[in-house]
């Protein structure tokens, strides 16, 4: 897991933190699944992908079938076939009231 935030990618690790913390709170059922290159949320399905993308972006991949996307909230796009949303953030500040949200519902829809 430390290979996800070293070099350049360490100062996204607050942003990581922030969003575990948060997931974990939701319910003693979240299972923290580290891979290669992100960390996978799950509940019954995984809801959540956790990755630093570049020295300068994190991205919270979210599995929110029939939410319209927006600005903020985009489509995934090639980011991850598992998810249907990506969030990009450059800090934890940005880790704010909405993407917390977003994260709940996806979390509620996995169960």
């Amino acid at each position: 897991m430390a290979a996800l935030f070293a070099g350049p990618k360490a100062g996204l690790k607050p942003i990581y933190d922030k969003l575990l913390a948060t997931a974990q709170g939701l319910g003693s059922d979240v299972e923290v699944a580290p891979k290669k290159a992100n960390v996978v949320l799950k509940r019954k399905k995984n809801f959540a992908i956790l990755q630093a993308s570049t020295a300068s972006r994190f991205d919270l991949g979210l599995n929110l079938k029939g939410v319209e996307p927006t600005t903020r909230l985009e489509a995934s796009g090639s980011f991850s076939a598992m998810c249907t949303h990506r969030v990009k953030l450059a800090s934890a500040s940005e880790v704010d009231a909405a993407v917390l949200g977003w994260l709940k519902t996806a979390y509620e829809k996995a169960g």
